[in-house]
């Protein structure tokens, strides 16, 4: 089993930049089944999740081929819309496919996705917004059927503005007969990043980043070039980790927009952070400073950051308390961060976080993406070595995690 060893106490200083988005590539990958025709993706992370999208494509019938950066999806034909089960259960993210193949061949048969086990993530709300636009959904012992004879536009209402839902629901619309309304829908960069990417693919769609948008079905979509967004997780995550190790961090290739909340809370703990038109620059050689976190879609703070945040909370002055709203399991990482030395209570959804002076080193296991990314962030500033296991979720979502931390004076292997 592969795993990360690190040696902590080092203070991290330098200047890296920041990767492509993992959460608007997967959509995007997904969208390019709506033209049958070449596609071309461009700053595309080299991470698990992506390579896992890519099998699955590949599965119904693309050709994929990657030069550096750069995908080139081939979807001229499609051989089959029955989503593979093996890489389905990998990947909760691969659920996205199944709007894209309504939207092409009106007709998609999956089981239920998989992925990262953080809380309870129903895909309700994707179903009954495709029955809404007239699709037939039929379940039985864990596996799904869906078929229509044409996707009407309709007005939908989600009960909760979710990320994946709100791109389901954008990619199963852009084909579709009418127009089609989504309300309280997710307002995240990614959803932006997908609605230009569509509309540059022919597609004619309104209202990303607003509580609304409407899309008006076309009959067919072009081929395109489009580039990627930045990460602005893995902004986030470095910028945590250097201030961690009390450390100095430039970042480039950044939306400073995007990690707007994330500066805030940074600044609050006494960070230095300064923002340019592409680049932000973190000086945190001062003590940190207790603050208080709770979780929101965006605009708020973001899910993803919370326990690289938690982690940085332990080591602060202070008590800090932090609310987790959107998964219920989100603080599976904190056992394994005790053992690392911090004081952090869990009651219900939320953590209280007494700071301590330092970690110590210790074998943990990362349980899932975001917190095996906290478990390094600790292993960074603890004394002595370590030795992460479970590294595949943190590959998931990570390019060159050991290129980037050893830039910035980490020690760090992967065995």
């Amino acid at each position: 089993m592969k795993f990360y060893e690190i040696e902590g106490g080092y203070i991290l200083r330098g200047e890296i930049d920041v990767s492509g988005s993992k959460n608007a590539t997967l959509p995007i990958i997904a969208a390019t089944l709506l033209n049958e025709g070449v596609s071309v993706i461009k700053n595309v992370p080299d991470i698990r999740d992506v390579k896992m999208m890519c099998s699955i494509l590949r599965k119904i019938g693309c050709k994929i081929t990657r030069e550096k950066d750069v995908l080139i999806i081939d979807a001229t034909t499609i051989t089959s819309s029955q989503i593979p089960e093996d890489l389905m259960r990998e990947m909760r993210s691969s659920v996205i496919i199944v709007g894209a193949l309504l939207g092409r061949e009106k007709e998609c048969s999956f089981t239920y996705p998989g992925g990262c086990e953080i809380g309870s993530r129903p895909i309700n709300l994707h179903l009954e917004a495709f029955k809404l636009m007239g699709v037939d959904v039929l379940e039985k012992n864990g596996n799904i059927e869906c078929k229509a004879e044409n996707l009407i536009g309709t007005e939908i209402v989600l009960d909760f503005p979710s990320v994946g839902a709100t791109e389901n629901i954008m990619l199963a619309s852009v084909l579709s007969d009418g127009v089609t309304y989504i309300k309280n829908v997710a307002r995240e960069p990614e959803i932006v990043c997908l609605q230009d990417f569509l509309n540059a693919m022919g597609a004619d769609i309104k209202g990303a980043g607003t509580n609304t948008i409407k899309i008006k079905g076309v009959k067919k979509l072009h081929n395109t070039e489009f580039s990627i967004i930045s990460d602005r997780i893995e902004a986030g995550t470095y910028m945590c980790m250097v201030a961690a190790t009390k450390g100095e961090l430039i970042l480039n290739n950044v939306c400073v927009e995007h990690i707007a909340a994330v500066i805030h809370k940074l600044r609050q703990m006494n960070c230095r952070v300064h923002t340019y038109k592409n680049k932000v620059k973190l000086n945190a050689n001062r003590a940190l400073k207790a603050t208080n976190i709770k979780t929101m879609p965006y605009p708020g703070f973001p899910t993803d950051m919370q326990s690289q945040f938690v982690t940085m909370l332990a080591l602060a002055e202070g008590t800090s308390i932090i609310v987790e709203n959107i998964f219920e399991n989100r603080f599976k990482y904190v056992p394994e961060l005790i053992k690392m030395g911090a004081n952090i209570t869990i009651e219900g959804t939320t953590a209280i976080v007494q700071g301590v002076d330092t970690y110590s080193s210790a074998n943990v296991q990362a349980k899932d993406l975001r917190g095996g990314a906290a478990l390094i962030e600790a292993a960074l500033a603890a004394n002595g070595l370590s030795r992460i296991e479970g590294i595949d979720f943190v590959e998931r979502g990570y390019e060159n995690l050991v290129k980037k931390l050893t830039i910035l004076g980490a020690k760090i292997r992967k065995q």
